[in-house]
């Protein structure tokens, strides 16, 4: 797995409770060459920020194809949301407004299941 240096920002995630051990992914499929998927980069970025207790994935469907493949992604962009490896929803197309929507809806279906 290829770590690219990003300025300041820790790439560790520290497990300090048995409730952190559950991971949350938020999993992007994209190619270089689909623009709707280079337009949603920025977007992701702000999203991983939004939202500190998941998990962000960018993944170039081009550079690891078995993966694609595992997932199904047929379009890009694809956007997983998985919950203890499993994926639980899935979302095809470069819609931010839905994007945000599920994750959001995500964050609080975490938030029950933890209660």
């Amino acid at each position: 797995m290829e770590v690219r240096e990003q300025q300041n920002k820790s790439r560790v995630v520290k497990v300090d409770s048995e409730e952190s051990w559950d991971f949350y992914v938020v999993v992007h499929f994209t190619a270089s060459w689909c623009m709707p998927s280079v337009v949603m980069n920025p977007f992701f970025e702000e999203l991983a920020s939004t939202f500190p207790d998941l998990l962000f994935l960018t993944l170039d469907v081009d550079e690891v194809k078995a993966v694609a493949s595992k997932f199904e992604v047929k379009a890009m962009p694809t956007f997983v949301l998985m919950r203890d490896g499993a994926p639980v929803d899935k979302l095809i197309g470069a819609n931010p407004d839905e994007i945000r929507k599920r994750i959001d809806g995500f964050v609080q279906s975490i938030r029950t299941y933890n209660a």
